[in-house]
């Protein structure tokens, strides 16, 4: 019988069996692909700040910044590398929110950049890149591991039975926007991004990090990394055609030609995979709404109120959530997971503003 059985091995839920594993918890962690094997491993795993005017998902990802920086570092130094970041403003609306960034700045920023675009610009140290693959696994370097597709998930008599073979007091769903059959709820508002990330030889050399149209990494070994492709529209278990992966290597050298010139290119190595994303743009951590319960339980005047109270909301037992982080993962991961395992760990309260009971409200208002 294990303590927690994390289902997903992407960033968040490595990261997540890792903080329950260092809390003194038997964890087990479950993918049908393997470590990393979606949207994380297609990341660039850029860890920098969001650049806009304000809002809560900046203070989150701001703060989250720290943290995360800081876990890395501390953990894994091996697996992290500091490097500037150089953020040139793509449209008039980025111009518009980097101008009220600078006047609210609560990051270093340095006064001389690799080169002086004529668009607005933040140049700063307070930024890393992550090893994408080698990160996720360390994270479970000493935690049980199988690469195993979870077909059922059943709960009876005070436990949750995984595939009819495991057991596991509680459940942690990490799975991201990928469909499977094992669990559903409708008011699981979750949407999908595809992303596209190409590692390339080039002669041209780059000592920074350069967001824009896309990000560019500095030179390793004579090898840059260009990522990764938004798209909303692509996915690879309803989308009829294979994904065009010539076509996402083209558009990915064409945006990255606009910020820089590269010279001698040759594509040596993809990377594509899923990212998740919710209709409120905040991630989502928390326990799971039995959805069947509370529209028995609940009445309509706790249901409708404009405000409604999330603790009202029936859960499933021991059944929790970790997702949306869209493509900030590895930025958040570190402080969601944190946070999920003091739910689990210590029945500490999540953030109204990332509960996934919120959508549960939303969505039986308009069901």
């Amino acid at each position: 019988m294990y303590d927690v059985a994390v289902i997903g091995a992407g960033i968040n839920g490595c990261t997540t069996a890792y903080h329950l594993h260092k809390a003194g918890q038997r964890v087990v962690v479950f993918d049908q692909e393997g470590v990393a094997s979606g949207g994380s491993g297609a990341a660039g795993a850029f860890l920098s700040p969001k650049f806009a005017k304000g809002g809560e998902l900046k203070e989150l990802i701001n703060s989250a910044l720290d943290i995360a920086l800081d876990f890395y570092t501390t953990n894994f130094p091996e697996h992290i590398n500091r490097y500037n970041l150089l953020h040139i403003a793509k449209d008039e609306k980025d111009t518009i929110n980097l101008q009220a960034f600078k006047k609210d700045i609560d990051i270093e920023i340095l006064a001389n950049s690799p080169f002086t675009p004529q668009d607005e610009y933040i140049y700063t140290s307070k930024s890393a890149i992550v090893d994408a693959q080698k990160m996720c696994e360390a994270l479970l370097a000493n935690i049980e591991f199988y690469k195993q597709e979870i077909e059922t998930l059943e709960y009876k008599e005070g436990y949750w039975s995984l595939n009819g073979s495991f057991k596991a007091k509680k459940v942690v769903l990490a799975t991201g926007a990928y469909k499977h059959n094992f669990f559903s709820e409708p008011y699981q508002m979750l949407r999908g991004i595809w992303g596209h990330r190409i590692d390339i030889k080039t002669t041209t050399q780059n000592n920074t990090s350069i967001h824009q149209f896309v990000s560019i990494s500095p030179t390793h070994n004579g090898v840059l990394s260009i990522g990764a492709t938004h798209n909303v529209h692509y996915h690879p278990q309803t989308t009829k055609e294979p994904y065009d992966l010539q076509s996402g290597r083209d558009e990915l050298l064409y945006k990255a030609s606009q910020t820089l010139e590269l010279q001698d290119v040759k594509v040596i190595k993809d990377y594509v995979g899923l990212r998740s994303g919710s209709f409120d743009y905040l991630p989502i951590v928390g326990g799971v709404v039995d959805v069947e319960k509370s529209l028995q339980i609940l009445p309509k005047s706790d249901i409708y109120q404009k405000k409604p109270d999330l603790s009202k909301a029936i859960m499933f037992p021991e059944l929790y959530m970790i997702n949306a982080s869209a493509g900030y993962g590895y930025v958040l991961a570190p402080y969601l997971a944190q946070t999920l395992s003091k739910l689990i760990v210590e029945g500490l309260i999540v953030p109204k503003s990332l509960n996934p009971a919120r959508f549960f409200f939303r969505w039986a208002k308009s069901s």
